[in-house]
């Protein structure tokens, strides 16, 4: 509110002009504000909440106030309080939506419809078309209403994209009343193609065949998803289906859960338009609604890595419990935020645990091996490097950086054998990859070896990567090394115009300009 703000800011220039001491009170207010205010704009959640709830105290009715710190609550994950100042903030004049959304959610999680409804309704405006028409749907079933949640879903016709919402939900709708025959005959879609808009209509619909004794179009449909990719969950599903034929449909059972899909939609849409702060709110509420949702639990770890929480997301990870399909993607994902949170060492007591229950994966192994190699361990690096390495009798093209990482840890333990041979096999993988092709060749410079392939293989990665400062460089030096001083000298004015920080970049300028007699240049540099 700048009332608010300007209020500060002229309490602390007068009392500054005045050259007398800020009261405790006033100085207390204006820094929590302040440092609130600062939290807010890097999106640390937990000190939002705890700089805003401390100027609450000291101003309870600002609503400035009350929306930053209702907002910090839900973004650390606390929405139990944030219900509280939600309520507070819907007693006052002025409209909220994400009031509206968090007691929405909270009259959904206590199977409170009609006040559900209600809030839904007063603040319509506030809402997009597609929230709005899909909760009224999920909120009618909860009422009991089946008839009116399906016209509603019916109801969402244009855009395109309203009515493909629109039907998913009805046909979860129809499955959690057990109405499968209904439910199928949506997701198999129409003369467009089946209605496949995410993850979750996958499983929905592999449930829903199973459950009508379709086995095996159960499993043609996950075999089809499972093609070139790996996804865990879905495997999980799939060996079920073929083990046991029938599995529980236990996608979408309530209204509450049909709620939870909602907000995870819309967490969706908006993570992949980068509207993260938006995203994390629907995220938070959708595993608010169904606290054992690992889809929702992973979207919320995700998008706060976006922002650079790395300790709230690891928290976010931890929740999946180990029992859940889905565990071995969080605990891969804590490990990446505890690294980027520069916990190394607990990082690697992730993976390891990892190790004890996913021993059989290679990529657990290769994770390991990347988050040692990062603290130079390079033996140990090595070791689970070659752990992984053992899983892939055939290698494929999408394994180079395996063998990449392999030959960076034997040469940095100095087994240049081994490590160019490793690079060689990342090579034949991957032909053209200019990582590879750069290391490789610098290495051979650096060693005075095979100098003209050397350079080939920089030219190479430079044409592959013209804006890397540092490949650029490799190449410079490949023809400072080959006594080719004047084609130097371009390459390496515009390795260091990419990177003009790095000093050995600049060395390597300065020992071009030297041999081309510029040695007042080469002297600056």
């Amino acid at each position: 509110m700048p009332g608010f703000s300007q209020k500060i800011a002229f309490m602390i220039a007068f009392v500054a002009m005045l050259g007398v001491a800020t009261p405790p009170e006033s100085q207390g207010l204006a820094g929590a504000y302040l440092a609130g205010n600062q939290a807010n704009r890097d999106n640390n959640y937990d000190q939002a909440a705890r700089f805003y709830a401390e100027a609450l105290a000291r101003d309870p009715n600002n609503p400035y106030l009350l929306q930053n710190v209702l907002l910090a609550f839900v973004g650390k994950g606390d929405v139990d309080r944030a219900v509280a100042i939600a309520t507070k903030v819907a007693s006052g004049q002025f409209g909220s939506q994400l009031a509206d959304l968090v007691l929405t959610a909270d009259a959904i999680k206590t199977g409170n419809f009609s006040k559900a409804q209600a809030i839904l309704k007063g603040g319509e405006d506030r809402f997009s078309p597609l929230m709005f028409g899909l909760l009224t749907g999920w909120i009618a079933l909860g009422d009991g209403k089946m008839t009116v949640a399906v016209d509603q879903f019916d109801s969402m016709q244009n855009p395109t994209a309203l009515r493909l919402f629109g039907q998913y939900h009805k046909a979860l709708a129809l499955a959690s009343v057990g109405d499968f025959e209904g439910a199928d005959r949506i997701l198999k879609g129409d003369k467009n193609g089946s209605l496949r808009l995410n993850r979750g209509s996958l499983i929905a619909h592999a449930q829903i065949m199973s459950q009508l004794d379709r086995k095996d179009d159960a499993i043609e449909l996950l075999d089809d998803s499972l093609r070139g990719m790996s996804d865990q969950g879905v495997t999980i599903l799939r060996d079920s289906i073929k083990a046991n034929g029938i599995v529980d449909y236990d996608y979408v059972n309530y209204a509450h859960h049909g709620a939870a899909e909602v907000f995870l939609t819309l967490a969706r849409v908006l993570e992949r338009e980068q509207d993260l702060r938006y995203a994390l709110i629907y995220a938070r509420l959708a595993e608010y609604l169904r606290p054992d949702r690992a889809e929702a639990i992973l979207l919320t770890a995700e998008i706060l890595q976006e922002q650079k929480q790395y300790e709230l997301a690891a928290k976010s990870y931890a929740k999946v419990k180990q029992d859940n399909p889905m565990f071995f993607n969080a605990e891969l994902g804590r490990a990446d935020a505890l690294v980027d949170a520069k916990k190394l060492d607990a990082a690697i007591e992730v993976l390891r645990g990892l190790i004890r229950s996913h021993g059989h994966v290679p990529r657990v192994h290769m994770s390991l091996g990347d988050v040692l190699r990062g603290q130079e361990n390079y033996a140990d690096a090595t070791e689970a490097y070659n752990a992984a390495v053992s899983m892939i009798p055939s290698p494929a093209p999408g394994n180079w950086f395996l063998f990449y990482a392999r030959g960076i840890t034997h040469e940095r333990e100095g087994n240049w054998d081994l490590a160019e041979a490793d690079f060689r096999n990342a090579l034949k993988l991957n032909p053209d990859q200019p990582l590879v092709l750069n290391y490789l060749g610098y290495s051979l410079v650096e060693f005075g070896m095979k100098l003209p392939e050397a350079q080939a293989m920089i030219e190479r990665a430079v044409k592959s990567r013209p804006n890397d400062g540092y490949i650029t460089d490799s190449l410079g030096w490949v023809l400072y090394r080959l006594g080719k001083f004047e084609e130097a000298v371009g390459p390496m004015e515009r390795a260091v115009q990419l990177v003009s920080s790095d000093p050995i970049i600049n060395d390597h300028l300065g020992d071009v300009y030297w041999m081309v007699g510029r040695k007042r240049e080469a002297e600056f540099q």
